[in-house]
């Protein structure tokens, strides 16, 4: 299996099943042990510190540059000192392999902070 890093989102309009309990417990391990599963499997979710407004908001922007660039966008809120990204695949209505690409893309701009 390759990195979720080294892969690239797919356009989804709808018309799939959300990933179930199992596939999304699998992908999970795959990410930061900071990322939690909501407990009804619909999203993840996690929060970054910083010691300053100026690296808050250098990460969110770096973040929008993801979103853009795989056509997936989080949730994201932000303020001194932290951001929180959640993922989920609004027309489906909860996980799906975008999801978990994007936030280990996420990851990859984290390490280190």
């Amino acid at each position: 299996m390759s990195k979720l890093t080294d892969k690239k989102c797919v356009p989804c309009e709808g018309g799939v099943e959300p990933l179930g309990a199992a596939a999304s417990a699998a992908l999970m391990e795959e990410l930061h042990d900071d990322w939690s599963l909501e407990d009804d499997g619909k999203a993840i979710e996690r929060e970054f510190k910083f010691k300053a407004f100026s690296r808050t908001m250098s990460f969110v922007n770096a973040v929008a540059f993801v979103a853009m660039n795989e056509g997936h966008h989080p949730d994201a809120t932000f303020s001194y000192g932290y951001c929180r990204v959640r993922y989920w695949t609004h027309a489906i209505g909860g996980l799906s392999d975008n999801d978990f690409i994007c936030a280990a893309k996420i990851d990859a701009l984290a390490e280190g902070i």
